[in-house]
């Protein structure tokens, strides 16, 4: 049987593996990509605005990131941002574009990155069970309000594991590839 609060529960646990997908995506592994950025905030004639909305960032060479801001009088605020986030990078300027040469690795960096894929991994697995619950709880409200039968509650319930289970299966899966990412020298 097929209920309504499926469907909303699964475009919440769809949501939550994309904002798992999209974390994962900033997380730096060796190889320049421009994705690293997307978390940088300057500050363009006093409003804090995203570093995306001021330029175009690419990855000419695997180890390059190059930032050219579309009004070249941003340059040095979009310099200053990128030094002072937390990635540790150290951007050159020529005048035109900002250079960004991504470092390799080192061993103890990349333990480090593992654990903090690992932290983002659980905190989508605890979304994952709380959308369970929440969901649980709703069809249990319904039996009690005689909307649904027990039967249908129990079969509701099984659904709603099995898509927690999948969901949760995934999560590990991408944790899984992203490890390996990190872990490439």
């Amino acid at each position: 049987m097929k209920l309504e609060g499926h469907g909303i529960l699964e475009e919440k646990m769809n949501k939550t593996i994309s904002v798992l997908k999209e974390e994962l995506s900033v997380v730096r592994a060796g190889r320049a990509n421009p994705r690293m950025l997307d978390k940088i905030i300057v500050d363009y004639y006093g409003s804090a605005t995203p570093l995306k909305q001021l330029a175009t960032v690419s990855a000419p060479e695997p180890r390059t990131i190059m930032v050219q801001p579309w009004d070249a009088t941003a340059l040095e605020s979009v310099e200053k941002a990128i030094s002072s986030s937390d990635l540790g990078f150290n951007p050159t300027n020529d005048g035109k574009v900002i250079r960004i040469s991504v470092p390799q690795l080192t061993e103890e960096r990349r333990k480090e990155l593992i654990k903090h894929v690992h932290k983002i991994a659980e905190n989508a697995k605890v979304a994952l069970r709380n959308e369970r619950r929440d969901a649980n709880e709703g069809f249990k409200k319904m039996q009690k309000n005689s909307e649904i039968t027990e039967d249908d509650l129990k079969s509701a319930q099984d659904e709603v594991q099995k898509m927690t289970d999948s969901n949760v299966k995934m999560v590990d899966e991408l944790i899984k590839v992203k490890e390996k990412e990190i872990m490439e020298v």
